[in-house]
């Protein structure tokens, strides 16, 4: 298994994990399938060269297998702070402990960015597996946000956590 910073070269197989996560997983994210069907590929490979945002992919024989993204704030009053989005590992590599590694990835790299002090995230409050993640990589639940996305089935409500470098 390879765990390595994606690149504007990713974008093709990065989009298609990304619209395969949104199929398996619809309630995790606040993107729409259609939405992220129609945005075209050069906009996922200008966001995978943005300098303010990581994204890490696991590899295994040349297939993504899971991701994870940090983007952090720019607001000069903000530029302490980065946050976690669009984690995700597929189902045939789950159980493993891959979501782990790729978010040691991650944090590794958060610890490094010069004047980077606290990483935010939101997970649906009912994703257990997610939660149970965050917490063995020490992120503490501070609040939750209720009704914070709406499908034509239900509220989801959502968990904020943080974790101070």
């Amino acid at each position: 298994m390879e765990i390595r910073k994606l690149d504007v070269k990713d974008a093709q197989v990065y989009y298609d994990l990304r619209i395969e996560a949104l199929k398996d997983s619809p309630d995790a994210f606040a993107t729409r399938l259609e939405d992220a069907i129609k945005r075209p590929v050069d906009i996922t490979a200008k966001n995978l060269a943005l300098k303010h945002a990581v994204t890490f992919g696991a590899f295994k024989d040349g297939n993504l297998l899971g991701n994870v993204t940090l983007v952090r704030n720019t607001a000069p009053k903000l530029d302490h702070r980065a946050t976690v989005v669009a984690v995700y590992v597929t189902p045939r590599a789950r159980g493993n402990g891959l979501a782990s590694r790729l978010m040691k990835e991650l944090l590794h790299y958060a610890s490094n960015w010069q004047g980077l002090e606290r990483i935010d995230l939101m997970v649906a409050s009912e994703n257990l597996p997610a939660i149970a993640l965050y917490e063995q990589m020490d992120f503490e639940k501070y609040g939750t946000e209720i009704k914070a996305m709406k499908t034509p089935e239900k509220y989801i409500d959502e968990n904020l956590m943080v974790k101070f470098l």
